[in-house]
């Protein structure tokens, strides 16, 4: 494959050969992060929250197996490269819970609405591209380097939670790895009415294979590639703005994973919308809405590049390699929603 396109549009494939995956996922099997968390908080149902569960097991089990045939190399992938800073983790992650909640989506699910012809996810998408740019690379970097600086990692120890047990106890690591992933899906199947949903089963393991791919693939291709390609799989915060420079600027630029994988979460929720015949075009009438939309949208944007991910790039990809990192952010994700949702929902009133 490599002898017939540039190891930048192999990447760019992966990408999107997943993208697809979560994309269909998120029409057809309603997977979704703040979706989960309103169903639990509000709705008396964890069915949402347990595909998440079940997914992370899928991806956890996944990828450690990769790490075991070789396949995959941990310290390669950039959540097990990058220095953990707990701080960042908190404060990033309960900003773009907060910022979620007030725009109604992650940058995942905007897209996956987008798909379905949703132009108020439009205006959430661009939003928070050009906030993660502002914030990663713009007038606001020199802000978050001084405060939250991304330095490599140093010792022989990567900030991985198998990787300390291992240390810990001598235990293969990727033993470990595979026995926690099992773990996560004992944990998700452990509800009756959740082994009989055999759609959130399916899309379940859908979207924890999509995240394996793009470790796969983006391994294959820096091992038998010319190029010093990253590791990398599924975070829809920086690639989104990453994909926004693309589309403005592609004549001077290589594709890449995060390119290819924006585009087909859009290309496999537009294919989900169509089968399930949900396409329509729909635009906000209230300014009110569209304000909060884009505030939430701008918060969320510069708190994902802080915690280094967001719902899918810490609460999936960091969590499919047992970042320490992952579980830390996604819980300050949690309360952030948790928040503002209670804010949007039922106001700071006192209970009568």
């Amino acid at each position: 494959m490599l002898d017939l396109m540039s190891d930048s549009h192999a990447v760019a494939l992966v990408g999107m050969f997943g993208g697809i995956l979560l994309g269909l996922a998120a029409r057809l099997g309603r997977f979704c992060t703040l979706g989960a968390i309103e169903d639990l908080l509000y709705g008396g149902s964890d069915q949402r929250l347990r595909m998440w569960v079940l997914a992370i097991g899928v991806a956890v089990t996944g990828s450690f197996t990769l790490m075991a045939t070789d396949l995959l190399t941990d310290t390669d992938t950039f959540y097990l490269s990058i220095r953990w800073m707990p701080l960042a983790s908190v404060i990033g992650g309960l900003m773009f819970g907060y910022g979620m909640a007030l725009s109604g989506n992650c940058g995942y699910g905007a897209i996956a609405r987008l798909g379905g012809g949703d132009l108020r996810s439009f205006v959430i998408v661009l939003v928070m591209g050009v906030s993660t740019y502002v914030v990663l690379a713009g007038p606001l970097a020199p802000l978050r380097n001084a405060l939250f600086y991304q330095s490599p990692v140093t010792s022989d120890l990567p900030p991985g939670l198998a990787h300390h047990a291992a240390a810990l106890t001598g235990l293969p690591l990727n033993g470990i790895g595979i026995a926690v992933g099992l773990m996560f899906c004992i944990a998700a199947l452990a509800s009756e009415k959740f082994r009989t949903d055999r759609k959130s089963l399916f899309w379940s393991a859908v979207v924890g294979l999509a995240i394996v791919s793009g470790w796969a693939g983006t391994q294959y291709v820096r091992q038998v590639g010319f190029d010093a390609t990253q590791v990398v799989s599924h975070s829809f915060s920086a690639p989104v703005g990453e994909s926004i420079l693309y589309a403005m600027t592609g004549s001077a630029r290589e594709i890449s994973f995060a390119v290819g994988s924006i585009s087909g979460v859009w290309i496999g929720a537009f294919i989900g919308s169509l089968i399930k015949g949900h396409f329509r075009w729909e635009a906000c009438e209230d300014p009110r809405e569209l304000r909060r939309q884009i505030i939430g949208a701008a918060i969320m944007g510069a708190g994902a590049v802080i915690a280094m991910g967001c719902t899918v790039g810490q609460g999936l990809s960091a969590f499919s390699v047992l970042a320490i990192s992952a579980p830390v952010t996604m819980l300050a994700i949690f309360a952030g929603a948790a928040f503002g949702l209670r804010q949007l929902i039922v106001g700071f009133r006192p209970a009568e």
